[in-house]
């Protein structure tokens, strides 16, 4: 009931102010809700300004197995697991939507709320990064899991009364994650630039882990999960040389432009080449739109390679011509005209995709370019253009497909009422205190009615490349949301908003 009541107060605002586009979509409210949804998300004591009422606090034990304060941060999806690879990629994109549309949220009446979740997820990443033992023992260590996910899918249970191990794992000298130590420094570091002017002090201590950090993943080179084989089935990465780079763009806008980073990027022997995606495992596309973007960079050498490669990623993108990362092909459009790639969370690379676009859009139109000059007999694209691609990315997820259903919960008359999330799925702890067992839990994941509390703003995984999706909870693949996804759909939507 909580949820519910919830959402009905949602309705009421958002009507009160309906900023609807020629599609009939009001992307003020699809922004509002996709800002709620990490409220939904969190992890630890929450705050008195809590807006999602039906949570409560969780895992407020969180690293005290190494005397360390673990507590806070975000669950990743659906389940109760702190996976700190996606997290810090969750903030880095979030930061980003705040940087580039700063003015448009805060028009918005929204910029509170997003510095709100770019602050609460940073703050968690900044205190896993710690030393080794805590307490003051060992060397430099980041914590990058709480929680395992083999128990954890083991039980359905809410994340307020959950009884599964609570393990924190880290990386270090010996055990590396250079993947995860140059994601959680591009983290800090993004944060670091979005919360400046509302938070200087913390920004300054947020930009000395990011620093710290990016030494750390450079001299202790080494793939996470085989330092924490509990995160090898969920969130495997597959090299580090991306992370590397992201962390060196966001560190050389941090500060702006030193030294170090600058040579860093100048110096790298691998930034990328053309992409078939940009995701929570593959960042080269983001950090080549964010130097073309911020960079003052020679025009030669790496930083040429790097436009060219982002220009034709764009072009294969909008023209469906395929990318070329490690041969694969790029994505595809489905009947409906949403950008395919995967079925696994296919919406987190539309969404990434999408804010690519409306950035170098702007990057266009700031710097005078009529258009993008794509190669092959290509011919060009207009910053309308990739405006317009991204705008019709975000419809088909508000609801202009085939299935007339809005992919974001919460928004519009019809979504997804059977999420795969634990804590939507199960009576809220408010309405209904008595401990929901780790077995017993499955028969609300098995109970095939709407889920009591609304999960605001959540985007479920996808539909599927025929734009057909199955309303079930129990259809994880579908079903899931995920914090990567929704992050950076805050950017383009207000970037979507009228000016």
């Amino acid at each position: 009931m909580a949820g519910r009541a919830m959402l009905v107060a949602l309705v009421v605002i958002a009507t009160s102010c309906m900023v609807r586009d020629a599609h009939g979509h009001d992307y003020r409210a699809a922004l509002a809700m996709s800002l709620l949804y990490f409220e939904g998300q969190r992890s630890g004591r929450l705050p008195p300004a809590q807006r999602v009422q039906w949570r409560a606090d969780s895992a407020l034990a969180d690293g005290a197995d190494h005397r360390v304060d673990l507590t806070g941060g975000y669950y990743d999806s659906g389940d109760n697991v702190k996976f700190g690879l996606p997290m810090a990629f969750t903030v880095a994109a979030l930061a980003w939507s705040v940087v580039e549309y700063g003015g448009r949220l805060d028009a918005a009446g929204e910029l509170g709320h997003a510095l709100d979740a770019v602050r609460w997820g940073a703050d968690y990443l900044a205190r896993a990064h710690a030393s080794a033992g805590g307490g003051g023992g060992g060397g430099e260590a980041l914590y990058v899991q709480v929680g395992d996910g083999d128990s954890d899918h083991s039980c359905w249970e809410r994340p307020e009364d959950m009884d599964t191990p609570r393990t924190a794992y880290m990386v270090t000298a010996s055990s590396p994650g250079s993947d995860v130590a140059a994601e959680t420094a591009a983290a800090l570091a993004a944060a670091a630039v979005a919360l400046t002017p509302a938070d200087a002090n913390f920004s300054s201590t947020l930009l000395v882990h990011a620093k710290q950090l990016f030494e750390f993943a450079k001299n202790h080179r080494g793939l996470y999960h085989n330092s924490v084989p509990s995160a090898a089935k969920f969130y495997a990465s597959s090299g580090d040389e991306d992370e590397l780079l992201w962390a060196a763009a966001w560190l050389y806008i941090a500060t702006g432009g030193e030294e170090e980073y600058s040579a860093y990027i100048t110096g790298a022997t691998n930034v990328g080449g053309v992409r078939s995606m940009f995701s929570w495992d593959d960042k080269f596309v983001g950090a080549q739109a964010l130097l073309v973007l911020h960079g003052k960079l020679p025009a030669d050498g790496s930083h040429a390679e790097m436009k060219t490669s982002l220009e034709q990623f764009i072009c294969n993108l909008v023209q469906h011509s395929g990318g070329n990362a490690g041969g694969g092909g790029g994505a595809r459009l489905s009947p409906g005209g949403m950008l395919w790639w995967d079925s696994w969370n296919n919406m987190q690379y539309v969404t990434l995709a999408s804010l690519v676009l409306a950035v170098h859009a702007d990057h266009l139109t700031a710097g005078r370019s009529a258009s993008l000059q794509c190669g092959g007999g290509g011919g060009s694209l207009s910053p309308a253009q990739l405006t317009a691609y991204a705008r019709s990315q975000v419809d088909y997820i508000l609801g202009a497909n085939p299935e007339t259903m809005s992919y974001m919960v919460g928004y519009g008359s019809r979504y997804p009422a059977e999420v795969h999330h634990r804590a939507a799925s199960l009576p809220s702890i408010k309405s209904s205190p008595a401990k929901v067992t780790c077995k017993g839990g499955f028969d609300y994941l098995n109970k095939g009615s709407p889920d009591p509390n609304v999960i605001a703003g959540a985007i479920v995984g996808w539909p599927d490349a025929d734009d057909w999706y199955d309303d079930s909870r129990q259809n994880f693949r579908q079903a899931e949301p995920s914090t990567i996804t929704v992050a950076p759909i805050v950017g383009v939507l207000a970037r979507l908003l009228p000016s």
